[in-house]
């Protein structure tokens, strides 16, 4: 394995502009031994360690059947079209690899035959979409709706025309052997290297009901690169949802049924319409409520206690009817079955005095979602590596709190796997500054954003734009992206103004934009060289604990006798923060300042715990300081820790 790595060794011969580097080596060779042991391993590898090329070369050496699971759809394209094309050529590898997403990735022929047959349901605009989706189907081999150049990933015509796991009729549907999702599945299983994403990965895990659910196969090995977001998503996949749209889809299923099945069954389209208004009428009147919060409080109003009875009711309906058309069409036959599964949910969503759980909802303008969590899913997670034996890997930038991996490991049970924490190479003392500005307002404090903006102009101008500006709110966000279009005459770009991948290439054509974005913006973004020499945080991004999740979290923490602060919020905070820094030096020859905008990092003890647990740069509270460092080429080893 080192003689992979080395100087001269084949992956430096093979690939133009390898630097060898001793924590990738290390790293290698842990996930070496990982693999032949059979153990878990946990890895931090720091921005620029490599880690991606650390686990494929052992992966591609092992001649295992190995699954890799990445944070994305995005990242996963990447890690098949572009990391994996080089490692199996610099090897010479001759073993299969293969891509496998999730089904709503997928067209299916069913429902677009079926929509077909009703296309009058639809609307002019989706009627044309229809027709384009068919041409493309005749000449598609692998039905990924992403390849679909005539019709755009975000149509509202794919999720008519993809299958989820309740809808779909499995080895029923008479389209089983043309199907993209069986073909996807078989091409997985026959291969030796299958890359999937966290989303799809605990989906199957959690859908072993039948053995159609299932996609993924088993495997000898495990690897979870961005395993930072895996005790997060496994809450949510082991826990239980039930939306509107399930319930207005199911609605749509049973009238189509009866346009073009069934068409002797008028109570169909009865029993189709009043769980349509039933859902409808329930949608109205939480979309009064706030955006997300407590079923607990929801569901004990009168109001919403009398909808859903009549939701009940409506369900109860349903069931009637459909029992009455068993056999005569597999559409109805399924129906039925999802009818009693929502009738059970929603029951149990109901019953909210279930511990272990939080029980929340989330609410728009146009939908609902009921949901109950697990508080924790350690003894899932360890259940699920005893099942599935082999070599658990699993690797992030962003996993230690405090140089300790304790929180991560906890969380998912990893209690006999072992742990590395690597560096990044990149020379932090040299390429960064870091900035605590004096006279910051309180973090909400009234007019926050206008005093934000005065503090910081001054240096976002000085610096040619070249910045993001990462909020930990869409109202703090949209507050500053006004005060500064007011101010400046940099292009000034907002997350939501138009898609995330068009808002990056604006602001790299553009060298000289301040991008202002929150959530989707503090991970995953890769912008390399001059264009990104600025990173600005509004405030340590704590999550609200008027959150249910973190709510619940931290009740069951306080009544285990912990500490809800420091075990709970703190943790969570610092990886977020650690996530965000981590956008700014992304190549070893990239240069720049980070500047957060919260007092709490140095007048309060838990300070310590961020500080300690980023990058070592030098500390400044002058933004006239971060204006000198980013206007010259000087090394900023004289700045005082003020």
């Amino acid at each position: 394995m080192i003689d992979d790595f080395a100087e001269n060794g084949l992956l430096a011969t093979a690939i133009d502009g390898f630097v060898a580097r001793e924590p990738q080596k290390r790293m290698a060779n842990k996930v070496t031994e990982a693999i032949n042991a059979q153990h878990s391993l946990v890895v931090e590898a720091g921005t620029g360690t490599g880690k991606t090329f650390a686990y494929l070369v052992p992966a591609l050496r092992s001649d295992k059947k190995v699954i890799i699971s990445t944070g994305s759809k995005n990242l996963q394209e990447q890690l098949y079209s572009k990391d994996l094309p080089i490692i199996k050529k610099a090897l010479d590898y001759t073993g299969k690899i293969s891509l496998l997403k999730g089904r709503a990735n997928y067209l299916c022929l069913e429902r677009m035959y079926h929509q077909y047959a009703a296309a009058g349901d639809l609307d002019k605009s989706l009627r044309t979409d229809l027709v384009r989706v068919k041409n493309w189907s005749i000449k598609t081999k692998d039905g990924d709706i992403s390849k679909c150049t005539t019709v755009t990933e975000d149509n509202p015509i794919w999720p008519i025309l993809t299958s989820t796991n309740d809808n779909c009729l499995g080895s029923d549907c008479e389209h089983y052997n043309d199907c993209y999702v069986v073909k996807a599945r078989k091409r997985a299983l026959n291969a030796d290297i299958v890359v999937v994403n966290h989303h799809l990965f605990l989906a199957d895990v959690v859908v072993k009901d039948t053995g159609f659910g299932e996609l993924i196969p088993k495997a000898n090995v495990m690897i979870f690169d961005e395993a930072h977001q895996l005790p997060d998503l496994a809450c949510h996949y082991f826990g239980e949802q039930l939306t509107s749209r399930q319930l207005f889809d199911l609605a749509k299923e049973i009238n189509l049924a009866y346009r073009t099945e069934v068409k002797d069954m008028s109570q169909l389209q009865q029993c189709a319409d009043k769980l349509q208004k039933c859902t409808q009428d329930l949608r109205i009147l939480i979309s009064q409520q706030n955006n997300k919060g407590n079923l607990r409080y929801l569901f004990n109003q009168s109001s919403i206690k009398q909808e859903l009875f009549y939701l009940f009711d409506a369900l109860d309906f349903c069931k009637e009817v459909l029992l009455l058309a068993i056999g005569r069409s597999t559409t109805l036959d399924n129906c039925y079955d999802r009818v009693n599964q929502y009738q059970q949910l929603l029951k149990k969503l109901t019953e909210t005095h279930v511990p272990g759980y939080s029980y929340w909802y989330e609410s728009t303008y146009s939908s609902f979602l009921f949901a109950l969590t697990p508080l924790s899913v350690t003894e899932k997670f360890e259940e699920l590596l005893t099942q599935r034996e082999g070599s658990w890997i699993f690797t992030s930038a962003t996993l230690s709190v405090d140089n300790q991996l304790d929180y991560f490991t906890k969380r998912l049970g990893l209690t006999n796997a072992e742990s590395l924490i690597l560096e990044s190479p990149f020379d932090y003392i040299n390429q960064t500054i870091l900035c605590v500005p004096r006279y910051l307002p309180s973090p909400n404090e009234r007019g926050n954003a206008e005093k934000l903006v005065d503090i910081l102009l001054p240096v976002i101008e000085a610096n040619n734009g070249r910045c993001f500006f990462l909020c930990t709110s869409y109202a703090m966000m949209n507050a500053l992206a006004e005060k500064f279009r007011l101010l400046t005459k940099l292009p000034v770009l907002v997350q939501g103004e138009t898609s995330k991948t068009k808002l990056l290439e604006q602001f790299i054509e553009s060298g000289n934009a301040l991008l202002i974005a929150t959530s989707s913006f503090w991970e995953g973004i890769d912008v390399r060289g001059d264009t990104l020499s600025c990173v600005i945080i509004d405030k340590l991004p704590f999550t609200s604990p008027d959150d249910p999740l973190m709510k619940a979290r931290m009740e069951d923490c306080q009544m285990q006798g912990g500490d809800a602060f420091n075990e709970v919020q703190l943790p969570e905070a610092v990886i977020t923060l650690k996530q965000g820094v981590g956008r700014l030096i992304r190549h070893h020859n990239d240069r720049g300042a980070i500047i957060i905008c919260d007092n709490r990092l140095v007048m309060r003890p838990y300070g310590a715990t961020f500080i300690n647990s980023l990058p070592p740069s030098p500390r400044t509270r002058d933004v006239n300081k971060v204006i000198d460092f980013l206007l010259s080429n000087n090394e900023p080893d004289n700045l005082e820790n003020k």
